[in-house]
């Protein structure tokens, strides 16, 4: 984890003051609602359909015990007992009252957290690989980047109003876990031919209602030069960026309306340009943030009782072979914490089980917890002999379903249940179809398969890049819901195609059956996944299972 420094205390405390009062004159009636939107967006507060909903910043997905157990504080004293973990690695609070944001506000600070930037048209949440620091073959740990580009986009003076909110997101592996390329900015760590670090830069990713692949501007930039790079894409798309119409103020219509190589000449010009500004400083404090992350000391131990527990109890072993995955030490594992038991809302703990993970962090995983943007809570360094007993403990929690990666695993967005800007349900639909493939004892033969909803157009859902996508639109005042195939979003990212006319709320789970059950019959053997079965055979089959009454249904 990394250790906060005083500067970020006194900042963060600033900020907490002078909401304080601006919420105070809300209150009394001073600000007019349009007066103050601006300033709670900047401080992540939103007004959804039922109440306030402040969206807490988790950078780059990390957490750790304290932080962990002030959130479960929060979801007690000034919520409903729970909290939303998001697709941005964030957590939500969907019904705190107006007046008690700046208890909360302050108490995030007592544990290092807050709320800035999480809205507004500004750099959101730096997000990363959730394995990061972990995993087996990372080339190097990202998140003193990700904190490095945290520290120099907080507050900055010239991208505080942008023509758009951006994104950015990092990973230090070769394996995609970030989904970097349906990002504004996407840093992808690869290797030179020399065998030096350094990072493939892209640039005009995006979901919603314009989704794009995004478009590598530089295959390799050494990491020194990154901030100075990251900083001259900014600074051109905040100069060409519309600002005549937010469903086109991306940089990905900024891209796609300029052209790439004009896009990327331009960047590169302005990149020469503060390149030469930069002085070093930003590589000094960048070696300072390395210093000021505490790296887990790893225990010596046996292992046996892992491999003992795989043999004689089935249920341990459904969960290792679904929820761990290989650590850069193998007397380790990566634990995955699914938050997607079957039936539940997808992301949403309660605050017993977010003491539950802090417990299991601060004994068992080096005090380290990561939110991935899957909407599972990540132990990234649990010793194998432990792994038995983290089991148990999860088990009692009802935490320990083992589902990770599977078709019961699905990224559904708060949809119509909480947000002001949904057309359809999101929830339910998720609900649903997990139930059905737990009722039919699918899943494992099944295999790995990534579904994602999203409630509108806005994608919060991440379905362009589900392998099956679930978009739910408002087709004169009914629910429909459009299914989209192929979507990927690893380093073979990819968008998903439209399947054909959208379905009725209640004719969405036999559809999906329909094309599951298209799948298994069609792939050449377990091994193959429906993406790659997709991939190898088009559409058409999987159209014909989704729309079995005629071609003419699927046009």
């Amino acid at each position: 984890m990394y250790n906060y420094t005083e500067f970020d205390e006194a900042f963060v405390r600033a900020r907490v003051a002078q909401f304080s009062q601006q919420v105070a004159r809300r209150i009394d009636g001073s600000l007019t609602e349009d007066e103050f939107r601006p300033l709670r967006l900047m401080n992540g507060l939103y007004l959804q359909l039922h109440a306030y909903m402040l969206r807490v910043a988790i950078p780059y997905g990390s957490l750790d015990s304290r932080k962990m157990r002030q959130l479960a504080h929060i979801a007690d004293t000034w919520d409903k007992g729970y909290g939303h973990f998001t697709t941005r690695q964030n957590i939500q609070f969907n019904w705190p009252k107006l007046s008690d944001v700046p208890a909360i506000l302050s108490a995030l600070a007592d544990v290092g957290m807050h709320a800035i930037q999480t809205s507004g048209n500004t750099i959101r949440n730096v997000t990363a690989d959730h394995f990061a620091g972990a995993a087996a073959d990372e080339i190097d740990d990202p998140r003193p980047i990700a904190e490095l580009l945290r520290q120099w986009s907080t507050d900055h003076p010239e991208f505080q109003f942008l023509p758009r909110k951006f994104k950015i997101a990092i990973t230090g592996s070769p394996h995609d876990r970030a989904v970097t390329k349906a990002h504004d900015i996407g840093l992808r760590m690869v290797r030179n031919a020399a065998g030096d670090p350094g990072f493939e830069v892209i640039v005009g990713g995006g979901l919603g209602r314009t989704p794009l692949i995004g478009h590598v501007v530089r295959p390799f930039l050494p990491q020194a030069d990154l901030l100075p790079y990251v900083e001259a894409v900014l600074s051109v798309y905040n100069l060409l960026g519309r600002r005549d119409n937010k469903y086109k103020a991306r940089i990905k219509i900024t891209l796609h309306e300029t052209g790439a190589e004009a896009l990327t000449a331009m960047i590169e010009e302005r990149f020469a340009e503060l390149r030469r500004a930069y002085d070093g400083t930003d590589q000094t404090l960048l070696q300072e943030i390395r210093a000021a992350f505490s790296h887990p000391v790893f225990k010596t131990a046996p292992t046996e009782a892992h491999y003992n527990a795989q043999v004689n109890d089935p249920a341990y072993r459904s969960w290792a072979d679904t929820n761990l995955v290989a650590h850069r030490n193998p007397d380790y594992a990566i634990v995955q914490v699914s938050l997607k038991a079957h039936g539940a809302t997808p992301g949403d703990a309660t605050s017993d089980q977010m003491r539950v993970l802090a417990d299991l962090a601060e004994f068992f995983g080096h005090d380290e917890i990561r939110i991935s943007h899957e909407q599972n809570v990540i132990l990234p360094h649990v010793h194998k002999g432990d792994l038995p007993t983290v089991h148990a403990i999860l088990k009692k929690a009802g935490l320990a379903t083992a589902n990770v990666g599977l078709i019961s695993d699905i990224i559904a967005c708060p949809g119509m249940d909480y947000c002001s800007l949904a057309t359809a349900r999101s929830i339910p639909v998720a609900q649903a179809i997990a139930t059905r493939f737990d009722e039919l004892d699918l899943e494992h033969e099944i295999g790995p398969l990534k579904i994602k909803i999203s409630g509108c157009i806005n994608a919060c859902g991440h379905h362009h890049v589900g392998h099956i996508g679930i978009l739910g639109l408002d087709r004169a005042g009914v629910e429909n819901y459009q299914i989209t195939l192929g979507g990927d979003g690893t380093e073979t990212a990819s968008i998903g195609e439209k399947a054909g006319p959208g379905f009725a709320y209640d004719e969405v789970v036999p559809a999906i059956e329909r094309l599951i059950a298209a799948y298994l019959d069609l792939r050449l053997e377990p091994s193959e996944t429906f993406l790659m079965a997709y991939r190898r055979l088009g559409p058409a089959p999987f159209k014909a299972a989704l729309y079995p009454e005629g071609n003419r249904h699927a046009a």
